[in-house]
């Protein structure tokens, strides 16, 4: 038996429902029934980040980047909760108290990969949603994560691919949300790293290319109706995503002020502070706001640095 049990109420929505996602009525071979741990009004279009399983920090901090902004502005992150991006997508919607959808290969009680459960129960916790076509107790089976991919791309009104090497089951996704005319936004990487090899063809292919916060907030609000302007006026009011905090006291900053740092130095600077990969969230959530800031940029060897102004 893979994974243990969640706690959470559960459904089985019938296609015909009320409660079935409209958006999965066109997906190739719509399922007959969704099986639900959690919220199932949390199934609703979304943005579908999804990427490496043996991410770099850098794609992981680019999932968790982007899935924050998209949650901080109430848009449902859908993912397939595997290793690497999509486990940071999912963690970034729960840290910024927003709804998150977990599509998994087999049954909702059969947990993959079982070293989640936390991950899934925390989805549960935050008003989110774990979500499979399979009937209870169906171990899962590596076909059934390609069939899985077409429910993610479907449920999402966009897709961001954070990174992907090649071949890639990320490919599966991005041809299935194709078909279907969503839109598949790319975050480019390396032309010198494998793990990027896959996106970067996605991108020479047509898809859309997201470069920075700027681009990825239009595209934001070309899917989504969100207004940029908004945001932005939001976050300088202090809100979440406030800058004032960050410059006032943040310890990353300080220990970058003193000298540049990769992610990983400053994850065994901060040791101490708790598990691995909770300091390792903790770290990508500080990175990102510093930089989002203007406080810290990224240098050609991939450490963080303060910048320095006159």
């Amino acid at each position: 038996m893979i994974g243990s049990m969640l706690e959470g109420d559960r459904f089985v929505i019938e296609r015909e429902g009320p409660l079935f996602p409209e958006s999965l009525r066109s997906v190739r071979r719509p399922p007959r029934r969704l099986f639900v741990v959690g919220n199932p009004h949390a199934l609703e279009e979304g943005l579908a980040v999804i990427g490496a399983r043996h991410a770099t920090p850098y794609g992981r901090g680019c999932a968790a980047r982007f899935s924050r902004k998209a949650a901080e502005r109430g848009i449902v992150i859908v993912s397939g909760g595997a290793r690497g991006c999509d486990a940071e997508a999912h963690r970034a919607a729960v840290g910024a108290r927003s709804k998150t959808v977990v599509f998994l290969g087999g049954g909702c009680d059969r947990l993959y990969p079982s070293e989640h459960r936390a991950l899934f129960q925390s989805v549960i916790d935050a008003g989110g949603a774990i979500a499979s076509e399979h009937e209870w107790g169906t171990e899962p089976r590596p076909y059934m994560f390609r069939e899985r991919n077409r429910l993610i791309a479907g449920l999402a009104r966009a897709v961001l691919i954070v990174e992907a090497g090649m071949p890639s089951g990320t490919f599966s996704t991005a041809d299935e949300a194709l078909e279907m005319g969503k839109t598949v936004l790319v975050v480019p990487g390396a032309i010198t790293s494998a793990y990027s090899r896959g996106s970067n063809r996605l991108l020479y292919d047509g898809a859309v290319p997201v470069i920075d916060d700027e681009t990825f907030e239009d595209q934001m609000a070309a899917a989504f109706g969100l207004l940029r302007s908004e945001a932005v006026a939001a976050e300088g009011e202090g809100g979440v995503g406030g800058c004032a905090s960050v410059r006032d006291g943040g310890e990353v900053l300080d220990a970058l002020s003193a000298e540049p740092l990769s992610s990983e130095e400053l994850c065994a600077r901060f040791a101490s502070r708790g598990s691995f990969d909770r300091v390792r969230s903790w770290i990508m959530e500080e990175t990102v706001k510093a930089e989002a800031c203007g406080l810290i940029a990224r240098q050609p060897d991939g450490r963080w640095a303060a910048v320095v102004r006159g």
